[in-house]
């Protein structure tokens, strides 16, 4: 028979191959384990993201219980992921809103008669001086006729661009400044009174401007209206004295007002008689603003 020796050897060769044989076997059941678990994973990742999962979570993201969250492994993807597309979905709201806001108010203002925002080149402006070259700049007293108001309408502006006198994108029709654009503007008028005593003028006519008497300034306001529609009105009471070589009087005003396009303004005066038209002292213009 086999000799100790042998004996020994044989077992231990065996129990090399069999020790040989678990590890295979081992490592082959661990490596196809991990395999399975990494596919399952893997799908499991692609699946936080796609299908109905993903939506349902982003409506119902500020209502899962903080439970859920620790229980979801996709909790940390999809609550980072919705919160990126609520922002974005927002900014989206946020542009389309103002986009709609800025198109609406545009046609408005061009249903309102507003023009799109003026330009510095297209600014809309006026200024009037006296003329005391022309005569009857004044119209006749004209508190019964239509349309017109109280006091004397001046006609005659200086309008063209000796002195100081321009327009700018509005026209000069009949003594009235004729707005072209809806919008707020500044208006102003000053009017200067001066009386010089005339030893041919009529005794009558003298005695009338000494005794008192009110220096009035209007300005008006011309729309579809029938009558017009005063803006604005500045008075004094004066009484020269006889010893007096003349008498002086300026009246300014000026306010903002909402005209709208095609509305007409103008200035008229009481006492037209003693109205000097100097061109630094009688004057009337108006600008949007």
């Amino acid at each position: 028979g086999p000799s100790p020796g042998q004996t020994c050897g044989a077992v231990l060769v065996a129990a090399v191959l069999l020790q040989s044989v678990c590890v295979a076997v081992t490592f082959l059941y661990f490596t196809n384990e991990l395999k399975q678990l990494q596919d399952t994973y893997s799908k499991s990742g692609i699946a936080c993201l796609t299908g109905e999962e993903i939506g349902n979570f982003i409506q119902n993201l500020d209502l899962i219980e903080n439970e859920d969250r620790a229980a979801d492994p996709c909790w940390q993807v999809k609550w980072h992921l919705g919160k990126l597309i609520k922002k974005m979905m927002s900014r989206s709201y946020e542009e389309n809103i103002s986009a709609v806001n800025a198109e609406r108010a545009l046609m408005l203002s061009h249903t309102d008669g507003q023009q799109p925002p003026r330009s510095p080149i297209n600014r809309i402006a006026a200024h009037l001086t006296g003329n005391s070259n022309r005569k009857n700049s004044l119209s006749p007293r004209i508190d019964s006729l239509p349309r017109r108001g109280n006091g004397q309408k001046i006609y005659n502006w200086e309008s063209s661009r000796k002195g100081h006198s321009f327009l700018y994108n509005v026209e000069l029709r009949n003594g009235e400044l004729v707005i072209p654009q809806t919008g707020f503007y500044y208006i102003y008028s000053q009017t200067y009174f001066r009386f010089r005593e005339n030893e041919n003028e009529d005794s009558d006519l003298l005695a009338q401007i000494r005794n008192p008497k009110q220096l009035v300034q209007y300005v008006y306001k011309l729309t579809n209206y029938p009558e017009p529609i005063l803006l604005m009105k500045s008075a004094r009471t004066s009484c020269w004295s006889k010893k007096a070589e003349y008498g002086l009087y300026s009246i300014y005003q000026g306010g903002v007002f909402q005209l709208k396009r095609e509305d007409r303004i103008f200035v008229s005066v009481s006492n037209g008689d003693i109205v000097d038209m100097d061109k630094e002292a009688s004057f009337f213009g108006a600008f949007m603003i």
